[in-house]
């Protein structure tokens, strides 16, 4: 497989979801590197949807180290229990954000995102490695069906891990 990534952009989001998903299998089943496969989720991800930000935090010592990613300069470190991502970490759980500003202990890493998901990424002894953050700078983008397909990649990522 080239290393591209071809959606229709007619199609419905879980439709584009069912198209992407084994593009990107094929895209790292390839591929050993983790940083190199995380670089190319987020940039797939960036370009089937044309969110503000999606990309990645690993755990490193502790805390939420950025990763590969899409988008505007981020946050570099996230403690445990802190923000989306580090209570997405502390509760082993997908959150959806509808409103960041009605979600206690928010970081802003940028003033445009509105919306967030956070899903966990689980290594192979279940306990989270990292996570995949996506941010919207519109109230109406993020929902359930981004969660649910978001934690299928993610299980795809646990097999490289």
């Amino acid at each position: 497989m080239s290393e591209a990534i071809i959606i229709n952009n007619n199609l419905s989001k879980q439709e584009k979801y069912q198209e992407l998903i084994p593009q990107l299998s094929a895209l790292v089943e390839i591929e050993t590197d983790l940083t190199a496969n995380l670089a190319n989720i987020s940039a797939a991800l960036h370009q089937t949807f044309g969110w503000l930000w999606v990309g990645f935090y690993m755990i490193k010592d502790n805390e939420l180290v950025l990763a590969p990613f899409q988008g505007p300069v981020a946050c570099t470190r996230i403690k445990y229990g802190r923000g989306v991502c580090g209570t997405a970490w502390k509760e082993k759980k997908s959150l959806l954000v509808p409103n960041v500003e009605q979600f206690h202990g928010h970081i802003a890493c940028s003033s445009l995102s509105v919306a967030e998901i956070v899903v966990p990424i689980f290594d192979k002894k279940d306990e989270v490695a990292g996570v995949l953050d996506v941010d919207s700078e519109r109230f109406d983008v993020l929902d359930e069906t981004d969660v649910l397909f978001l934690e299928k990649i993610n299980i795809l990522i646990t097999t490289l891990l």
